[in-house]
């Protein structure tokens, strides 16, 4: 099993955002604010070449509370049930990371799910704060792990004449 990700238009997630995470709602309950900012990037994660979408999350500029330093924050993530535990979720995560690096983030954050909390630790975020709930979603924490500067390709090596 080969998991690819992809930076991909809001349309292509949202079906899978809406069954996970907000099931029994109306599908307009999976579409955020944030999703029509220009600055707003979603991605997909799939099983090799297979289009079905397995995976996905939404990442945006957005300072990180009592922080100074340039953040991404991410919500909508979600894995389809019959992969959990295979590696989505920490796929989408390195994906997410490298392109909020790209970005200019050097801190990646979410309100995350209590229930997801074990997950979140295991992806290298820390808590901030106490949990607090969303009405109508269930409690959560904001979690939030520092992003490095991305790593500049190492430039080409040439022979040098003569030798």
């Amino acid at each position: 099993m080969t998991i690819r990700t992809a930076v991909v238009p809001q349309a292509e997630i949202l079906d899978l955002r809406w069954r996970v995470l907000r099931p029994g709602h109306p599908r307009a309950a999976a579409e955020f604010a944030e999703d029509a900012r220009r600055d707003t990037f979603h991605l997909a994660a799939y099983e090799g070449d297979d289009p079905a979408v397995l995976g996905c999350v939404t990442l945006f500029p957005d300072p990180l509370p009592g922080e100074d330093e340039t953040a991404h924050r991410f919500r909508g993530m979600a894995s389809a049930p019959a992969v959990r535990g295979r590696g989505y979720g920490a796929a989408l995560l390195a994906a997410a990371t490298g392109e909020a690096a790209a970005r200019g983030a050097r801190v990646l954050w979410c309100n995350g799910r209590a229930e997801a909390l074990g997950f979140y630790l295991r992806q290298g975020f820390t808590v901030v704060g106490e949990e607090f709930v969303i009405e109508g979603v269930g409690p959560h924490r904001v979690l939030a792990r520092r992003v490095g500067p991305p790593v500049p390709a190492p430039p080409p090596v040439s022979a040098a004449p003569g030798r």
